[in-house]
């Protein structure tokens, strides 16, 4: 009997599943992949999952932002066939099959036999990127505890300006967008200013603060419908919140905002604190995608996907997440959990033998859509059912817990709710010149590198 020829490198190989992205979309295909006969290699621009619906608590004081962006590396510790790589992913060759990432300038080439792109969405200026020095959004931890530290710094400068036409200006903050992150950070600014800082000033009332929302659209949360864009707006206005509709921000700079009102009228807004909140924009890589096929992307930049959220021509080419546009699949959580978990299982039934051509397309399964507005009070719509008050408040806590990843996550968010919720106080309320200022010097360093590249190349 001939001996049997000794095992190659090539052999040995697994299937290779390359994920981008450590957000719902893509850590939940990680995860559903962990009994499968494959090795994963999740590539991410951050070490963290970031539980980006409760962004405006880190915001606001509520909670730290260790308790919604647990380390991938812990929560996949556990799982033999995963590896965390930390990179920016800058180039996709679906041709060669490679995915290209940087890291503190170096550049690292990992092949793929399956590839997962759930690179998520970053804020969206409409084309006035220069808003985001003035206007920081609420897409990653950066930007929230740069905006905690500004509202906070607001009142703290207000306490010792003796100008009233300085300290009004300090005391107005500005939310663009009136969809669900708006709205929730809108109440959150107002409660803080209302209960937690009330009566710690000696020379100014942070009650008087004046919140306001705005946004070009002519209803709050235009996605849940009027009946609860009215409760919501209702609960926000007697909250002494200033709700602005069909009013677009044209333009935004260190002391305020123009505002353009249905009428052509234009106005201004003196506010030192502004909060963006009002569009997204897909990651870039979506346009490398289009550049090599057929595929289209909407006008935010998302991937129009077949039905098996594919790339025409790729059938191992998974688009989940805030970058897919999936006709009815909203731009939320649950959207990507499901899209990660169905690339997941389409992966897991071919290394069976099952055919990629016959794949059943994805099915979106819609388990509603909430947005808290205050303490006791939030929205729901639930299928048909549509209610707010208390009840959908308990409804929004639940849910969101149990999306939380990790019991220790889950025990430390609900005493700082308890805290907060209950009582006056809020255990987040400590920031840094640097946190506040952060953006603004990073700019000023790239600024004076080009200068001195410039300056050398002359």
């Amino acid at each position: 009997m001939s001996a049997q020829p000794p095992a190659t490198a090539e052999s040995k190989r697994r299937h290779q599943v390359v994920v981008i992205g450590s957000g719902f979309g893509g850590l939940n295909a990680a995860k559903a992949l962990k009994h499968a006969d494959v090795d994963v290699k999740l590539i991410a621009k951050t070490t963290h999952h970031l539980f980006q619906p409760l962004l405006y608590q880190v915001a606001t004081g509520i909670i730290s932002e260790g308790e919604i962006a647990p380390a991938t590396r812990v929560i996949l510790r556990r799982q033999k066939n995963a590896q965390v790589l930390l990179g920016d992913v800058t180039k996709i060759d679906l041709k060669n099959q490679k995915v290209t990432s940087e890291l503190l300038g170096h550049t690292y080439v990992t092949p793929y036999d399956t590839l997962v792109i759930a690179a998520g969405a970053g804020q969206s200026y409409f084309g006035n990127d220069h808003f985001a020095e003035f206007a920081p959004g609420m897409k990653t931890i950066d930007d929230a505890l740069e905006l905690r530290a500004r509202i906070l710094s607001a009142f703290e400068q207000a306490e010792r300006s003796s100008d009233p036409i300085r300290r009004e200006k300090l005391l107005t903050f500005t939310v663009v967008g009136a969809g669900p992150t708006g709205v929730e950070m809108a109440g959150q600014i107002a409660e803080l200013a209302d209960h937690t800082l009330e009566g710690t000033f000696r020379h100014i009332d942070s009650t008087k603060a004046r919140v306001i929302l705005l946004d070009a659209a002519p209803s709050v949360l235009p996605p849940m419908g009027e009946k609860l864009g009215r409760k919501a707006a209702a609960r926000l206005e007697k909250m002494g919140v200033e709700i602005q509709l069909n009013a677009m921000v044209t333009n935004v700079d260190r002391n305020g905002l123009t505002v353009r009102d249905a009428d052509g009228t234009t106005r201004r807004i003196e506010s030192a604190c502004k909060v963006w909140s009002a569009g997204v924009s897909a990651s870039p890589l979506g346009k490398q995608l289009a550049d090599q096929t057929s595929v289209e992307l909407d006008r935010a930049g998302r991937v129009k996907v077949l039905p098996d959220l594919t790339i025409p021509g790729h059938p191992n080419a998974f688009v989940i997440g805030d970058m897919a546009y999936v006709d009815g699949v909203p731009g939320m959580a649950q959207g990507a959990i499901q899209g990660g978990k169905y690339a997941a299982s389409c992966i897991k039934s071919e290394l069976k033998g099952a055919d990629p051509n016959e794949r059943e397309p994805f099915q979106y399964f819609d388990k509603g859509s909430m947005a808290t507005v205050s303490r006791y009070s939030a929205v729901a719509k639930i299928g048909p059912l549509e209610f707010g008050g208390i009840i959908a408040w308990f409804a929004w806590l639940v849910l969101h817990l149990v999306y939380l990843v990790g019991f220790k996550t889950k025990i430390t968010t609900l005493l700082s709710w308890t805290v907060t919720f209950i009582g006056r106080n809020r255990g987040q309320l400590t920031v840094t010149e640097q946190q506040a200022f952060a953006r603004t010097r990073i700019e000023q360093l790239e600024e004076i590198a080009a200068t001195v590249q410039s300056e050398a190349a002359s």
